[in-house]
């Protein structure tokens, strides 16, 4: 078991390894292509016996089998894991996006089936994955807010929303982080978002931080791989943001570490010069890539270094928003 000191989520929230394992790329009808049931499961296993503890899925990924997998995964080491969940996406039979829905009835329950799903009697940190632009941000927190008092809801967390809906939600509940997203080339957070979070003592959640994967010139391996409709893969843009990915490669080799170790270790560097606790949360769908994840604990970055890597890796270069056009006004992130 790999030995490393608890952080805590926030200054409210639960003591969480500094790695969190994210979950929505296992099993099949994964976003990023099927993968192998069992070695997922296994993933699982292993993360939980090196000491991770925190695992993130969504209701609405695979269209509720993920949970599944994850439950089923979890069943005799419920009391090892933190269960972080989104909800409120909508989607339809052909998988299609609907839009979100976080009314406080739609909230209690879309948490009324993970629990089922899930196979538990509580989820850890619970969160719309997106603004409802029709329900006020008080109203669904407020809904939560409940699921806390009656013992099914553990912590209250956000993602993908601005300064002013973090605030409007603190003001309800305390939140213990805001899921953004964040990496050497996504970077729109930190000018406002992130001194709001020290501010208010919340932390984030970090996903996509090998940019789903363009940092390590991981490519799209099909039509049902979501990477193949994001701007930043497209034909063109890839060629452009391949002289980003050779960059970082050349700094990871002058530091004798992978890009992705590099990646990993920037984010967490980044966390403790803004004084925000970010736990990078990291798609690792067997084993080996787990490895080549926790492997990244071991590297640490001088502010120099990090100056270094900003330079080398300048987000403002990269070529492509990081979702369509109809995924990016989902964002009130963004806003």
């Amino acid at each position: 078991m790999t030995t490393m000191n608890d952080t805590r989520l926030g200054t409210q929230g639960p003591s969480v390894f500094p790695i969190a394992l994210g979950c929505m790329g296992m099993g099949a009808g994964s976003w990023y292509g099927d993968s192998d049931e069992a070695e997922s499961i296994a993933t699982i296993h292993e993360a939980i016996e090196r000491g991770v503890n925190v695992l993130d899925t969504g209701d609405f990924y695979s269209m509720g089998r993920n949970e599944l997998l994850v439950g089923k995964a979890i069943r005799d080491r419920r009391d090892k894991v933190l269960l972080s969940v989104k909800f409120g996406a909508l989607r339809g039979p052909d998988g299609a996006h609907l839009g979100y829905d976080a009314r406080p009835a739609a909230t209690k329950n879309a948490l009324a089936h993970s629990l089922t799903r899930l196979g538990v009697d509580h989820i850890d940190i619970y969160r719309p994955a997106r603004l409802d632009p029709n329900v006020p941000i008080e109203d669904t927190v407020g809904a939560i807010a409940d699921l806390v008092k009656a013992g099914y809801v553990r912590h209250i967390a956000l993602s993908e929303v601005g300064v002013e809906t973090i605030r409007r939600a603190a003001s309800v509940h305390p939140i213990c982080d805001v899921q953004l997203e964040y990496a050497l080339v996504s970077r729109s957070v930190e000018a406002r978002i992130l001194p709001v979070l020290h501010e208010l003592g919340i932390a984030m959640t970090a996903y996509g931080v090998l940019s789903r994967g363009l940092l390590t010139g991981a490519k799209p391996t099909g039509g049902r791989d979501i990477r193949a409709h994001l701007p930043r893969f497209s034909a063109d843009n890839a060629e452009k943001n391949d002289q980003l990915v050779d960059a970082l490669a050349r700094m990871a080799a002058k530091k004798g570490v992978s890009p992705a170790q590099l990646a990993i270790a920037w984010v967490r560097a980044k966390g403790v010069a803004q004084g925000v606790m970010i736990l990078p949360t990291l798609g690792a769908r067997t084993r080996r890539q787990l490895a080549d994840t926790l492997s990244s604990l071991e590297v640490s970055l001088s502010q120099t270094e990090v100056a270094e890597l900003e330079a080398a890796v300048p987000a403002s270069q990269v070529a492509g928003t990081r979702y369509a056009a109809a995924g990016m006004a989902t964002l009130d992130s963004e806003r």
